[in-house]
């Protein structure tokens, strides 16, 4: 069997020596650096499965590292560790393109089955569906996160495409909230929830050009992603 190998990025040493050793007791494969600057070579180096990246390193800061790693490889998986709680420090952080997040003090078994969901849903999103999808008037393309217009194209976010496209395999019918949130966070407490909600307003944004969508707030069920004609 397949050794997943992970990349660990944590300028605390002590901490990130015992989540090193955490993950290789369960059979990861880990390469473990204590600033942004060596993770990035590292990660060009190693190629690795899956991200566990520190918010705040010397050299170079994880918002920084995502935002050059997205540029190259949309679907990577990459969890950021935090000392922040606000919610707009979580909501930048999925915004560049992070899939999860844990808050500082973490327990290793929680970091460990956050991973093995991600690893998994990504070995789902390797065997991808139709690159294109018609969406209203958009084209739609999951793989390139792209939405073309006429001649007008959006590059979306990891988080705005994965988004947008649960809610069209829901379209017309209700997308259940917690459904959402596990599905593409992780879990479903505040600040992912909080964070979605930042995500909904962007993709209306994204979308606005054509009349027959709308992304209906159904209160404290979901979302509904209506497409009124052209389907």
């Amino acid at each position: 069997m397949a050794t997943n190998k992970i990349l660990l990025a944590e300028d605390e040493v002590v901490l990130g020596t015992i989540v090193k050793e955490s993950l290789e007791s369960r059979g990861f494969d880990v390469i473990f650096c204590t600033d942004g600057d060596q993770a990035k070579r590292q990660y060009e180096l190693h190629k690795p499965e899956l991200l566990v990246l520190d918010v705040m390193m010397p050299k170079k800061d994880g918002f920084t590292l995502v935002k050059e790693i997205r540029q190259q490889d949309k679907r990577i998986p990459i969890i950021f560790l935090t000392a922040k709680s606000r919610i707009e420090d979580v909501v930048e952080g999925f915004g560049y393109g992070a899939n999860d997040y844990l808050k500082k003090p973490f327990s290793i078994e929680e970091l460990i089955v956050r991973i093995e969901a991600l690893l998994k849903t990504n070995t789902t999103k390797n065997n991808p569906k139709p690159g294109l999808m018609q969406i209203g008037l958009y084209e739609f393309n999951l793989e390139k996160q792209t939405l073309k217009l006429g001649e007008a194209q959006q590059t979306l976010t990891h988080r705005e495409a994965c988004l947008l496209d649960v809610l069209y395999e829901h379209k017309n019918t209700l997308a259940e909230r917690n459904y959402i949130l596990k599905k593409l966070w992780g879990n479903d407490d505040f600040f992912n929830a909080r964070s979605m909600d930042v995500f909904i307003t962007k993709l209306r944004k994204h979308l606005k050009s054509d009349p027959s969508l709308e992304i209906v707030n159904v209160h404290g069920s979901g979302y509904k992603l209506m497409i009124h004609r052209y389907e």
